[in-house]
């Protein structure tokens, strides 16, 4: 029997704060994306930096917890599965977008250096807020 696996693990901060919404069938949903950055140096011993750029996608009561807990800035460990939506534009023209749909997230760091000071840390420098979808 063959069996599959989709998982997906970044660790990266927060590009914008997260937006929430409800289906019309009142379930919540809230998007954000991540960026994970990766240095290294080159055989000419020049530094190079390269970005990748993640949306995430979170449903129901883990949905509700990323709207709560994250701001721009943080930095975020996301486990989840990714997922490739294919549509067609008001063009006519066939679309796609890869996301990951997460079932875990953890705030990582210390909260003070990007939430607002009525936020304060209570000295616990990770959050945990798993999710088994």
């Amino acid at each position: 029997m063959s069996r599959g696996l989709n998982k997906v693990m970044i660790i990266g901060r927060l590009g914008r704060d997260p937006e929430m919404r409800y289906t019309p069938s009142g379930r919540p949903v809230t998007t954000f994306n991540v960026a994970t950055t990766r240095s290294w140096n080159s055989s000419a011993g020049e530094r190079h930096t390269e970005t990748e750029w993640f949306n995430v996608v979170a449903w129901g009561s883990l949905a509700e917890i990323c709207k709560q807990h994250l701001l721009k800035g943080q930095q975020v460990y996301i486990e989840g599965r990714l997922q490739t939506r294919v549509w067609e534009d008001n063009a006519g023209n066939k679309r796609s977008s890869t996301e990951i749909v997460a079932n875990e997230m953890i705030v990582l760091g210390d909260r003070k250096e990007s939430l607002p000071s009525e936020h304060e840390s209570d000295g616990n420098e990770e959050e945990e807020f798993p999710l088994n979808s």
